[in-house]
């Protein structure tokens, strides 16, 4: 099929580059002039393993194009994604400005009978504006095109979104046309090699609603299980045995449920806002979906309150080495990190922060931290320890999990760990030598 693809964010990029491995012929539109030339010469602006190499290989078999000019392709194209973003507003509701705009776009631009998708993380209702935003235009114009609207959310987990998109859980599909419905599964039956029962077919509110309960289902586990293992310290209990206990119940398992220094990143944090909004403007208080936002946000600064205890309330003159300030590893994205608050808490107290992170210390250097002071970053995990009175580690990166303590210990002044992701053993930590600190256990 000829597809459009508007967005060149990590959903549309992402999106486009794995249907255009499936034989598709995608066009990624982008208003950003300078994005778009970079992707025409395969620079990626995000890191997902494995996407710049499928960018690279779609590019050379002329499957995969980059483009601003969304008028001129959306003329011969059978489908096209909406996957631009929708940002959180002041008031915690995702901001739909820019898919109502690409809506207007489509309408002042379309040709002929087509099928528009959106694949943002968009609120109930959404399909709804956008199909009478287009229908608007349309009317300007004088015209009379038929087209449908189609629900059709991603599910990526960033550091695996290849594959989740090429081998996925679930395709949802929400439709009100069954000829649409039925040219969305032609669409991704080769990603259904096997079975087709994993691609679910429902109504488009459905739909829409289905992403935001997916991630406040997988937010909610995790702020339960940080609010277990604060009762775990508080009583003298073991939340890394207790995880292993309750996770070997069938019904409740083991993803998700790793305690730790909170969620962050672009989806949890905003669909959870985005959620308990869009149930206040239908007069419901969603009550459970705000305490897990409240203790999640109490949980990125348990490990700084931890240093606190350690060092007392004024850090001048202390210096910590952070490993990690991704909010999980495999990416490079920092929004709403844990990191972000524990270094912004601990350098208010006085204390000077030494960082690494494996790919997001551009992001930090020239956004996310750019601005704040007596932060310095380094090339190699083991640099950053020297002269540093403690670690911190607050991203779960593979090349943290079996560090040489020996030479952590010879590079820090002192041998005190402080773990936000309960990567290593207590007793061995004791054994050898260390002072350690984590999640849910004293």
């Amino acid at each position: 099929m000829n597809l459009t693809v508007i967005g060149t964010g990590y959903v549309g990029l992402v999106s486009g580059t794995c249907f255009a491995e499936m034989g598709n012929t995608v066009t990624c539109i982008d208003v950003d002039v300078k994005k778009i030339d970079g992707l025409k010469n395969g620079i990626i602006p995000i890191y997902e393993p494995g996407l710049e190499a499928m960018v690279q290989r779609n590019i050379e078999s002329k499957t995969l194009h980059f483009s601003t000019n969304l008028a001129k392709h959306l003329g011969k194209c059978d489908i096209a994604f909406i996957a631009v973003g929708t940002p959180m507003g002041d008031d915690g509701s995702a901001d739909l400005k820019y898919v109502i705009q690409v809506a207007k776009e489509i309408g002042q631009n379309m040709q002929h009978t087509l099928i528009i998708v959106d694949k943002s993380t968009v609120p109930v209702g959404t399909a709804d504006k956008v199909k009478q935003t287009i229908q608007n235009e349309l009317n300007i114009r004088k015209l009379n095109i038929d087209f449908h609207v189609v629900s059709n959310p991603e599910f990526l987990k960033e550091g695996d979104a290849i594959n989740d998109f090429m081998k996925p859980d679930r395709v949802v599909l929400g439709s009100d046309d069954e000829t649409s419905t039925q040219k969305m599964r032609n669409l991704y039956s080769p990603f259904f090699r096997s079975s087709m029962d994993r691609l679910i077919t429902m109504d488009v509110r459905s739909a829409e609603m289905t992403k935001y309960v997916a991630n406040a289902m997988l937010a909610t586990k995790i702020s339960f299980m940080n609010e277990i293992a604060n009762i775990c310290e508080l009583v003298g209990a073991d939340v890394n045995k207790v995880r292993i206990g309750i996770g070997s119940d069938s019904r409740i398992g083991y993803s998700f449920i790793y305690p730790g220094s909170g969620y962050g990143g672009s989806c949890f944090p905003k669909d959870v806002k985005a959620l308990k909004k869009t149930a206040l403007e239908h007069g419901y208080t969603a009550e459970l979906i705000s305490a897990v936002e409240d203790v999640n946000n109490r949980q990125k600064m348990v490990i700084a309150k931890k240093v606190v205890t350690r060092f007392g309330e004024d850090l001048t003159g202390k210096t910590l080495a952070v490993w990690g300030l991704a909010f999980k590893p495999q990416t490079d994205d920092m929004r709403e990190a844990p990191a972000l608050y524990v270094i912004k808490d601990l350098v208010q107290r006085g204390a000077r922060i030494q960082a690494y992170d494996p790919k997001a210390m551009d992001q930090a250097k020239h956004f996310y931290l750019k601005d704040v002071p007596n932060v310095s970053f380094f090339n190699s995990k083991y640099e950053t320890l020297q002269g540093a009175d403690a670690m911190i580690l607050l991203t779960e990166w593979k090349e943290f999990r079996s560090p040489d303590f020996e030479e952590l210990k010879q590079q820090l002044s002192e041998p005190i760990i402080f773990d936000g992701r309960n990567q290593y053993n207590n007793q061995m930590m004791q054994e050898l030598g260390f002072e350690y600190f984590q999640i849910g256990k004293k």
